[in-house]
């Protein structure tokens, strides 16, 4: 069976209620794609489908060209690690891994080769004879991958499955989730998370889920340099987004708290209302093209960085910058600018794809 996954038009209801709308998505052969989303955007649901454990009311789920949709779990080929590990405590690390082969019917003298390689490939090879109490929650994790492995899928599903550790333990799960799909280049991984670093960091491509539906979908640098969304602006990466009106001169000039700005030309029409899209860390403090004046209305520190809040008639602008030593003070009057090409000219209505 060949790699891939295909939502052919997915829907999924409960009860009257939808909770994925008529996704159309392909997970190429080896390609990680993350669900990035919400709560109750309807990532998860799309992952539950493509493992079978909820059946769509409509639409089809392929795996490579083979359609799975009314097939059992079981006879899909997949691989799922779950956030919660969901690993059995009276079995030792290699017999946890080794239950999904023994589930498939693999033959015996196959098997035992098949746990090793699995956790070798995790870094898990050392902890055979334990029992998951007797490991860290990363380790725990490391071993629920080893069990997906183990079968060999064409096809991983994961699912947030690092929320349930610390920030520095997710750091190094993320660099060995990215190690491994180097070196399993032939299996697709469909990636579910809310968390935008995860995606950002092991993402071939990301897409936007939001109320049930794929609201984009892109490469990561796509998508954050250049969303088609204000959802997807505010939701991958953060975002300032300005209500502009679009000059009568054309798409490259509009106006924001009654003065006019350059931006990289867009599709608004003149005299149309628009978001216009400037990360925070592209703006800078002082004179430059673009130049805004306003009080500053917050300051953070954040280690490397300080962000400053500037009130600008009305509307806060963020500005992430280096550490500064002295920043400004509350009330501060400063001005804040930023390139014309480092703008995005977001058509207003513009929801979905």
């Amino acid at each position: 069976m060949t790699s891939g996954i295909r939502f052919d038009h997915v829907s999924v209801a409960y009860g009257g209620t939808t909770v994925l709308d008529t996704l159309d998505l392909t997970v190429e052969p080896g390609e990680v794609m993350a669900l990035l989303g919400p709560s109750g955007s309807g990532k998860t649901t799309a992952l539950r489908a493509v493992a079978g454990f909820v059946r769509p009311v409509s639409g089809r789920v392929f795996i490579g060209d083979r359609d799975v949709t009314d097939l059992p779990p079981h006879r899909r080929g997949i691989g799922m690690v779950v956030q919660q590990y969901a690993l059995f405590p009276h079995l030792r690390v290699e017999d946890n891994v080794a239950f999904g082969l023994k589930a498939q019917k693999a033959p015996k003298a196959q098997i035992p080769g098949r746990v090793a390689e699995a956790l070798e490939m995790t870094g898990m090879a050392a902890y055979a004879k334990r029992y998951p109490r007797e490991l860290s929650g990363g380790q725990q994790q490391r071993v629920a991958i080893a069990r997906a492995l183990a079968i060999r899928p064409k096809v991983l599903l994961l699912d947030e499955p690092l929320s349930a550790l610390d920030a520095q333990l997710r750091s190094g799960m993320l660099a060995e989730l990215a190690r491994l799909h180097r070196e399993l280049p032939d299996v697709s991984i469909l990636y579910v998370t809310h968390d935008q670093v995860e995606a950002l960091t092991l993402a071939d491509r990301i897409a936007v889920m939001d109320k049930a539906r794929l609201q984009d979908c892109g490469t990561p640098q796509d998508l954050y340099r250049r969303p088609r969304t204000e959802f997807t602006a505010s939701f991958v990466g953060n975002a300032n987004l300005l209500p502009v009106t679009v000059a009568a001169a054309g798409p490259d000039v509009v106006t924001f708290a009654g003065q006019d700005l350059k931006v990289a030309s867009g599709e608004a029409l003149p005299g149309a209302t628009a978001t216009l899209c400037v990360r925070p860390h592209l703006v800078g403090l002082g004179e430059g093209p673009n130049a805004l004046r306003g009080q500053v209305a917050e300051v953070q520190w954040r280690g490397a960085t300080h962000r400053l809040y500037v009130d600008v008639d009305g509307h806060r602008v963020k500005a992430d910058l280096r550490e500064l030593r002295l920043p400004p003070a509350l009330g501060e009057e400063v001005t804040v600018h930023f390139a014309p090409e480092d703008a995005v000219l977001l058509a207003a209505g513009v929801t979905d794809g």
